[in-house]
This record gives structure tokens, sequence and C-alpha cells, in this order.
């Protein structure tokens, strides 16, 4: 906080009053890239945006996020102190979107089952496969997508 206060030109008590904590000036950091993911999910292209069947989505969302965390790791790490990251909104559109594409693929409980599958892509756990593992994003992302294809099968139909 003290070098982005210096580098900001303000004091420390300035960024504490715009942002709270070290957690909330890290959610503001991620902001722009959630809100762009999140633009894509409503209204991009197929198969992340609209128009292919739940199962296909589903697995295009969990290969945009994880790229979102591959290319944010360390802020969205430090977004998360406290259960931030869970309390803010973009953690809310993720949930319900991923339960959205469960019930169109005619899932039961599809609100638990949206929490446990973003669960796989938290970012501390994901920094644990990453880094002290050793997993390629592209063996991470291949389990994730095997873990949704086991809650919505790629011949589930809305």
């Amino acid at each position: 906080m003290d070098e982005i206060a210096e580098a900001a030109g303000v004091g420390k008590g300035t960024l504490y009053r715009r942002f709270g904590d070290r957690a909330g000036l890290a959610i503001a950091l991620i902001d722009e890239a959630e809100r762009e993911l999140q633009n894509r999910v409503l209204r991009g292209r197929p198969p992340l945006g609209p128009g292919r069947a739940p199962a296909v989505r589903l697995r295009a969302f969990l290969r945009a996020y994880l790229r979102l965390l591959e290319e944010n790791l360390e802020v969205i790490l430090e977004s998360g102190s406290r259960g931030a990251r869970f309390r803010v909104g973009s953690y809310g559109f993720w949930q319900a979107h991923v339960a959205l594409l469960l019930r169109e693929g005619n899932i039961a409980d599809a609100n638990g089952l949206a929490d446990l599958l973003l669960g796989s892509v938290e970012a501390r756990l994901y920094h644990h496969l990453r880094h002290e593992r050793g997993l390629s994003a592209a063996a991470i992302a291949r389990g994730v997508e095997r873990l949704a294809a086991g809650l919505c099968p790629a011949d589930a139909r809305p």
C-alpha cells in the first residue's frame, strides 16, 4: 500500500479510505477484466456467449475463467482475503451463470453444484496446483473440464 500510495502521489490513508484494505484495492484492480469476461458471457459469440448447448457453454466459460485466473492470479489471490472474493458481484455473476447452465442442462441442485464447480477454480487452489504441484495451466483446464462434463454431460439438452 505504501508503494502504491507513493506512485499515485497520495497518502496511504487515502487508499484505505477509498478501498478499505488491500483486498478492496485488489478487487478494484481486477474489476475491468472481470467485467469484460461478463460481457463476453452475456453478449459474446458462441460458445462463450449464447447460442450453444449448456455443456459447451459451461466448458467455454471455465476455459475463459481459467485464462483470467492465470493472467491475474496474484491480484485475485490478494482480493480473496477473509472470503472477500465470494462477496463481490463478480462471484455472484459467475455462480448465477454456472447455475443457469446447469439448470438448462436439467441438472438438479444447480446452485450448490455451481458453487462446488467454481470451488475447483478458486485462486488459492489454482496457485497450489500451478506452483506447488507443478501442473500446467492446460492440465488444470483438462481436469476442470472433466469435472464439468461429469456434472453437465454434452448430451444434456435445455
